[in-house]
C-alpha cells in the first residue's frame, strides 16, 4: 500500500500513475474533495517554456522597484518567522548568473517531460479540462522589456524550445482579442508549444480515472504526524486512525515542513501567495484565445472555455489567506487594460493560494533518511505544469524503474 498525503493536482497524478503501475494507493486529504487549495484556481498554464528560477541575477534590484510600484508584482509582509528570513536569505543566495543556470535546467527538464506525459494522458483517457494547446504569449509594453528578451532567447535556444519574437502586428495575430490596443504592445515572445487548462478540472476527472483502477480517497481527514521505527515510517496518524502502508509519499504542498520537521527533515519550502479573479467572458471576439503574460505586471490572463482567468502576483505573508482587494485591483488593471470589454469584472470571483515555493526554484522529489518516505513538493507556481511528470517519475521510482529524465538533482539531498 502506498500512502499519498495531499489531494492537490501533485497528490493525485501520483496516485493515478502509482495506480497504473500496479500499486494500491490511498490519497489522505483534510478537505472534502481534490484540488480545493493551491490547485483550485491557479492561472491555468502549462507553460515548460517559462519554467525557470525566480531566484535570478538582477532580482533584488528589481524586487525594490516592484515593492515600490501601486500595482507591483511583489509585496513583503515581514513576520517573527524564522522560516521566512531562511527562505528569503536562501533565495538571495540562488541569484547569482551561475545558480540561475544549474536551477533553470533542472526545471525546464521535468516540465518539459511533464508536458509529453500529459499529452499521453490526454490521448489514453480522453480526460477533459478546458484545454487548449495554442501557446503562450509573453507581451512586453516597453522597448525595455523588449530588448531584455534576448537573455530569455538564449536559454529558450540552448533548451531547444520554440519560439516566436513578435512585433505588436505579430501580437495581435496571435491573439485578435489585442487589436483595440496596438500603442500599448511594443512586441512579444511567444512558445507555441505551451498550453492551458483549468487544473481544478483536471484534478477531479483524474481523480476519477485514479479511483477506477483502484485508488481510494480519504476525504475530510486531517493528518497530524508520523510514527517511525529505526530508519522507516511504521505509520501516520489521521483523524481516521492510525493508518499503515508500505511507502508514504508527503505531497502537502506548502504544509509538507510541518510534517517533516518533527522527524529531524528540514524542507526548504515556503508559501508565497498568489491571486486570481476568474471572470465570465461577455464578447469572445475580445478575449484572449490562449495565455497572455503580461511583463509589466507579471500577470497570466488566460482563456478558460467560456472564462477568463487572471492569476499573478506574489505576496510573502506567511500562512495568511485573507483577500486583499489590492491585489484584486492589480490583477483587474491588466486584464482590462489589455482586453477591454472582453469579460464582465464586477461578476468575477476572487481567489487566492499558497504556491510551495524553494528558495532555488526546481521541486522535491525523491527520497529522505527514512527509507520508505518520498517527497513530491515544492513545484512553487509550476504545480499544474509539472504534476503529470512529477507523479510519474515517483512511480517509477517506487517500482524500480528508471525515471526517463534524471531526477538525481531535484532530491532533498541537493541543499545538504
Amino acid at each position: 500500500m502506498k500512502i499519498i498525503l495531499g489531494g492537490g493536482v501533485i497528490g493525485v497524478a501520483t496516485a493515478y500513475y502509482l495506480a497504473k503501475a500496479g500499486h494500491a494507493v490511498t490519497v489522505v486529504e483534510r478537505q472534502p474533495g481534490v484540488a480545493l487549495e493551491t490547485s483550485f484556481a491557479n492561472a491555468g498554464e502549462v507553460s515548460p517554456g517559462y519554467a525557470a528560477p525566480w531566484a535570478g541575477p538582477g532580482i533584488p534590484q528589481k524586487a525594490v522597484k516592484w515593492l515600490l510600484m501601486k500595482h507591483g508584482p511583489l509585496k513583503i509582509r515581514p513576520k517573527a518567522d524564522p522560516y521566512m528570513w531562511s527562505w528569503l536569505v536562501q533565495m538571495l543566495r540562488n541569484c547569482t548568473s551561475h545558480r540561475y543556470a544549474i536551477n533553470k535546467g533542472r526545471m525546464v527538464g521535468i516540465a518539459e517531460y511533464s508536458r509529453d506525459c500529459l499529452k499521453a494522458l490526454r490521448d489514453e483517457t480522453g480526460i477533459q479540462y478546458d484545454d487548449r494547446a495554442q501557446g503562450t504569449l509573453q507581451l512586453f509594453r516597453t522597448q525595455a522589456q523588449v530588448d531584455h528578451a534576448a537573455d530569455d532567447i538564449a536559454v529558450l535556444k540552448d533548451y531547444g524550445v520554440p519560439f516566436e519574437l513578435l512585433d505588436a502586428p505579430g501580437c495581435i495575430r496571435a491573439e485578435p482579442g489585442l487589436a483595440s490596443v496596438p500603442e500599448k504592445i511594443a512586441g512579444g515572445l511567444r512558445l507555441p508549444g505551451d498550453e492551458t487548462g483549468d487544473c481544478h478540472m483536471f484534478t477531479k476527472n483524474l481523480a476519477t480515472l485514479a479511483a477506477e483502477l483502484g485508488v481510494k480517497f480519504l476525504f475530510d481527514t486531517s493528518i497530524d504526524g508520523f510514527v517511525t521505527e529505526g530508519d522507516r515510517i511504521d505509520g501516520v496518524r489521521t483523524s481516521a486512525g492510525l493508518l499503515k502502508g508500505d511507502d508514504y509519499i508527503l505531497a502537502l504542498g506548502s504544509y509538507s515542513p510541518f510534517l517533516a520537521r518533527p522527524l529531524g527533515i528540514q524542507i526548504p519550502v515556503y508559501p508565497i501567495k498568489g491571486y486570481s479573479i476568474t471572470v465570465p467572458i461577455v464578447d469572445a471576439a475580445k478575449a484572449p484565445v490562449s495565455t497572455v503574460m503580461d511583463e509589466s505586471y507579471k500577470v497570466a490572463i488566460t482563456r478558460l472555455g467560456d472564462r477568463i482567468r487572471v492569476g499573478g502576483t506574489a505576496e510573502v505573508s506567511g500562512f495568511d489567506k485573507v483577500l486583499r482587494t489590492a491585489r484584486k485591483a492589480t490583477l483587474d488593471q491588466s486584464v482590462g487594460d489589455l482586453f477591454p470589454g472582453a469579460g464582465d469584472l464586477a461578476r468575477s470571483s476572487f481567489w487566492c493560494g499558497l504556491r510551495p515555493m524553494t528558495p532555488d526554484g526546481p521541486p522535491i522529489i525523491g527520497g529522505t533518511k527514512f527509507r520508505n518516505l518520498h517527497l513530491n513538493t515544492g513545484h512553487g507556481t509550476l504545480g499544474w505544469t509539472m504534476a503529470c511528470g512529477s507523479g510519474r517519475v515517483l512511480a517509477d521510482l517506487l517500482s524500480g524503474r528508471k525515471p526517463e529524465p534524471d531526477v538525481r538533482e531535484l532530491a532533498l539531498s541537493r541543499y545538504h
